[in-house]
């Protein structure tokens, strides 16, 4: 008879907080998605301004089957001067999915991004337009979320 009580105390404390929990993980997604929608727009603003903040200091950055270093490190040497040479950077097709296992999330996200080269660029395309995918690895510290790994890679549109 204890058995049956307590079984039932502990589903009924279930029932009645399961929606808690769904709310929890929905606020904890939506924040999981603001940190990616950040740097997206920063990036499609042609602009880092704003994003350090949105890495842990440790962070590993991946592109393309290259090993980029820290956040700050792929800003100051890869990402940040080639902004530079861009007139428009544009993300469409653009998903995300995003699973949290607090405190850790995990993301994926599939796109085309079109660079149009400012057109001083010496370079002979103006136009660079490529399939994309990233996946990043955030985790939650000091109540917000952070990436401290991203990895993404591209190929030619068909």
């Amino acid at each position: 008879m204890k058995t049956i009580k307590l079984t039932t105390v502990v589903m009924l404390l279930i029932i009645a907080t399961s929606p808690l929990f769904g709310q929890d993980a929905n606020t904890e997604k939506e924040a999981v998605l603001t940190v990616m929608k950040t740097y997206k727009g920063a990036i499609q603003n042609l602009t880092t301004d704003g994003t350090f903040e949105l890495f842990t200091e440790n962070s590993e950055v991946f592109e393309s089957g290259g090993v980029e270093g820290t956040y700050s490190h792929y800003i100051e040497h890869h990402l940040g001067p080639e902004l530079g040479h861009f007139e428009k950077f544009e993300f469409t097709d653009y998903e995300i999915n995003v699973k949290v296992d607090v405190p850790y999330a995990f993301t994926t996200e599939t796109y085309i991004y079109t660079i149009v080269l400012n057109p001083d660029d010496k370079r002979n395309n103006r136009t660079i337009k490529k399939k994309g995918v990233a996946t990043s690895i955030l985790e939650k510290i000091d109540g917000k979320w952070k990436i401290t790994k991203m990895h993404s890679s591209s190929r030619n549109v068909k």
